[in-house]
């Protein structure tokens, strides 16, 4: 009998769209002749099975099961694909540890350690690697224009410290920005991270491991006209992604081994991606970690499999297979 596997996506943030577009990916990367795949959505308290005939049914949260033809299906192993709460904070990885259902990312600690970027570089930063300089504002605390000047400089980035996708994100120049900025943020969540502009080549390294194999996948550069890396470059095609990036061996190297010492430190589970900044002297800068990276079909880390000369179908295999 084949094992069945739960895609889950939606979520309670901005980036449900951008979760169901992953979902789409991984239920097309995944072998159906091995396994009997469906997509779960979770939204708010309404968590439902998509059935092959689009079908909707209620899952049952006691078992994260659900009950076609009076037949109760249960799910042998979830792949988690929600980016923003409560898929990418640790709060549904406690969930499926307590029912006993093997899942694909990181586990609780790391899922929310990371998913709060400050305090996810203020970790890494305790291990000597390098972080931009930052702050946090959480609900109802204040901070001025001049503070900001003073503490962080212009240009700035102002964003949700619990976030992804670009939503909140604002590109600061002066201080008349500083306060419109802020609150846009807030919206996306309680606390906000103002962090230090770095000029030069964003890149975004992946890696997998398994309890047989361990994968560096080669690094994509990202080039876009947009101020920044924003919503519109990721989705909307308004970037050039190049993979592999047309940065020095030795550089690529040294970004690698700094992604798999990262993948130890914060004892990462599953894929990951870690985003770079490379100074013109070569020096680069961690900006963030994702537990729970896109896998649209033309996401990085599908890009970067291929560039790896790898299947993606067989590496969905081993990593649901890893957990058994």
């Amino acid at each position: 009998m084949k094992r069945k596997i739960a895609i889950v996506a939606g979520g309670d943030s901005s980036e449900w769209v951008v979760s169901l577009r992953s979902a789409a990916g991984i239920f097309s990367f995944i072998d159906g002749d091995k396994y009997d795949k469906y997509i779960v959505t979770i939204v708010g308290q309404k968590w439902e099975v998509e059935l092959a005939d689009g079908t909707k049914l209620p899952i049952d949260k006691n078992d994260f099961s659900f009950t076609y033809e009076s037949e109760k299906v249960k799910f042998d192993y979830a792949y988690i694909t929600i980016h923003g709460t409560p898929g990418e904070n640790g709060i549904l990885q406690g969930y499926f540890n307590l029912i006993e259902l093997p899942f694909s990312c990181c586990d609780v600690l790391a899922a929310a350690l990371t998913f709060d970027k400050y305090a996810c570089n203020h970790f890494l930063k305790s291990f000597g690697l390098p972080i931009a300089k930052s702050l946090v504002l959480r609900a109802g605390e204040t901070i001025t224009s001049s503070q900001v000047e003073q503490e962080i400089g212009f240009p700035c980035f102002i964003k949700p410290s619990v976030g992804g996708s670009s939503f909140g994100v604002t590109k600061v120049k002066c201080e008349e920005e500083v306060l419109p900025a802020i609150e846009k943020a807030f919206a996306e969540g309680k606390e906000v991270m103002v962090e230090a502009f770095l000029e030069g080549t964003e890149v975004t390294s992946g890696m997998l491991k398994t309890n047989e194999n361990s994968y560096i996948f080669p690094l994509s550069e990202v080039v876009t006209d947009n101020e920044f890396f924003d919503y519109d470059a990721k989705y909307n095609g308004q970037v050039e992604e190049i993979t592999p990036a047309r940065i020095s061996n030795e550089i690529t190297k040294a970004i690698q081994e700094t992604t798999a010492r990262i993948y130890e430190l914060i004892n990462a589970h599953g894929i990951i991606r870690i985003d770079y900044i490379i100074a013109s002297d070569g020096s680069f800068t961690v900006l963030e970690v994702n537990t729970t990276p896109g896998m649209t079909a033309t996401s990085f880390i599908p890009q970067q499999v291929a560039a790896a000369n790898l299947n993606i179908t067989e590496l969905m295999t081993e990593i649901i297979e890893d957990s058994f």
